[in-house]
């Protein structure tokens, strides 16, 4: 089926063409890192300054795309990396195959409607079938958990190990919640050594040098607030009625430290400033003061204390009412090596730091990223289970998107031509990685499979043998599998859409901003 060539099919053409060369640069600048083979990229600023590494959410984080369709193409693998934490870069390989693929088709005359339906067709198949196909998985404990955190992990044991702990220490339970993310209790210090630390760890110390470094079994309060007494108008000040306020204001937060004194609060967490008398008060107490904390290391306090969020007008309430917003700690304590504050509780939720050590800030900031992959696919996996890895379980839908195609309309099934070239993409892409042959390879598998009728296999990279990739452990969470599918589709779809590209006039609210 071919159309020719006539003008208005150009310009209808030439929209497609400058998106689809932009996504592929785009793509082209991470393809190189996938699979055990791949190789790592370096990006340097203007100013010099160098960041080595082969994680695809962080290549497309800094990469300098200037393009609109480079830039939705970077949107929608951040929105991987923040739903799933990993496959970024399978889901720009596969976006990039399905607008090429795509634009293909629109050159043969085929119209972009029944592209984009039979795209969805053939996506939503191959969705089912990964879904089906996924393994659920026993506990914290299954292998196959460290298999995809070992994967994920890039085969640094040790940072696998760290996440399995964490984890382990957390409990599934709260793992799977949808507003717990394991990546979050991440800390990478440089010369520390690695380790998962039970409960909450923060990076200040107390307000001075003169409170307790240690405590247990101790009340805590948490202050979204200032630890101030309240405030008067400046001009308020110059009257008697305003002094008169000033004094009573100076005197009731007095009270209020004595209270806290008296029912024990020892642990004090604030989110802004500490004022003197607070300061000098309750280091006589013997408590201990951590003023100007994040809202969300504040908030980690809380939970894992079981203590109430409050303001500082809490601070009058009677004895009674207060003690019911405290929480509890069974130590508060700060390690002199690193000078890290570590609170332990078990009133609240469960939680646990890993703390990520290296020796320079680049392998620092890189052994994060790697954490981070790995703590994702943990949680991942224990959500959704686990698919065969090395690009198996693309190949595997396959045969669920041809089912699917089968059942399309004519002209739709040309979009499901797209999917299916797009599930070769990442096999494809690691065995050019590995040195091997790509079309050569990837035709040996799915011979490999409809012979053995087997869905888990796919080429060894050090020997180019067709492997059963469980076998060998190398798995992947379903969930990263099927978003990144979602993901590339949505993108396509955006992409293949676009008939015209118009420069839109500036507002004048944008306008005056640029003139200004």
């Amino acid at each position: 089926m071919t159309t020719p060539r006539t003008s208005e099919h150009e310009d209808r053409v030439s929209p497609l063409h400058g998106n689809a060369a932009a996504i592929r640069a785009v793509a082209a600048a991470v393809e190189g890192t996938l699979g055990p083979k791949g190789l790592n990229c370096m990006l340097v600023d203007r100013l010099g300054e160098v960041v080595i590494t082969n994680d695809g959410s962080t290549i497309l984080e800094k990469i300098d795309a200037t393009h609109p369709a480079a830039k939705l193409l970077v949107q929608v693998a951040r929105a991987q990396d923040r739903e799933v934490g990993d496959g970024t870069t399978t889901a720009t390989i596969l976006a990039s195959a399905l607008i090429a693929e795509g634009v293909a088709q629109v050159e043969r005359g085929v119209p972009v409607t029944r592209i984009v339906e039979g795209m969805r067709a053939g996506i939503a198949a191959a969705v089912d079938g990964i879904r089906r196909r996924a393994i659920p998985l026993g506990g914290i404990g299954d292998p196959l958990l460290r298999a995809a955190a070992l994967i994920a992990g890039r085969e640094q044991a040790d940072l696998a190990e760290l996440c399995l702990g964490a984890a382990a220490a957390i409990g599934r339970e709260r793992l799977e919640a949808p507003d717990f993310r394991l990546a979050d209790w991440i800390l990478a210090r440089d010369g520390a050594d690695s380790e998962v630390v039970p409960g909450v760890v923060l990076e200040k110390e107390p307000v001075n040098r003169q409170m307790p470094r240690a405590l247990t079994d101790t009340a805590v309060l948490c202050l979204d607030d200032a630890l101030e007494p309240e405030e008067l108008e400046e001009s308020a000040l110059g009257t008697e009625a305003g002094f008169a306020a000033f004094m009573r204001f100076q005197t009731e937060f007095r009270e209020a430290m004595a209270r806290l004194a008296a029912a024990g609060v020892r642990a004090i967490f604030v989110t802004k400033a500490v004022h003197a008398i607070a300061e000098e008060l309750l280091t006589e107490a013997g408590a201990l003061v951590v003023r100007r904390l994040s809202g969300r290391d504040l908030h980690r306090v809380a939970r894992h204390t079981g203590a109430t969020l409050v303001k500082r007008a809490a601070l009058r309430k009677p004895a009674e009412e207060l003690a019911a917003l405290l929480g509890h700690a069974e130590s508060v304590r700060v390690d002199e090596r690193s000078g890290q504050l570590r609170v332990l509780a078990r009133a609240g939720e469960p939680m646990a730091t890993m703390l990520v050590g290296a020796a320079t800030p680049e392998v620092r900031e890189e052994r994060r990223r790697v954490a981070e992959d790995a703590a994702c696919a943990v949680q991942a996996a224990l959500r959704g289970g686990v698919t065969a890895g090395g690009g198996a379980a693309e190949l595997a839908a396959i045969a669920d998107v041809e089912a699917a195609r089968g059942a399309a309309g004519a002209m739709a099934a040309y979009g499901a031509d797209c999917v299916l070239a797009a599930l070769r993409a990442p096999l494809a892409q690691m065995v050019a990685n590995a040195g091997f042959n790509p079309l050569e390879k990837v035709e040996a598998v799915l011979a490999a499979m409809a012979r053995e009728n087997s869905a888990a296999l796919a080429i060894h990279c050090d020997t180019g043998e067709v492997t059963d990739m469980l076998a060998l452990g190398v798995v992947d969470p379903a969930p990263v599998k099927i978003h990144a599918l979602r993901a590339a589709g949505e993108v396509a779809e955006a992409i293949l859409r676009i008939n015209t590209i118009i420069r839109k006039r500036e507002d004048d609210g944008e306008a005056g901003a640029a003139s200004g």
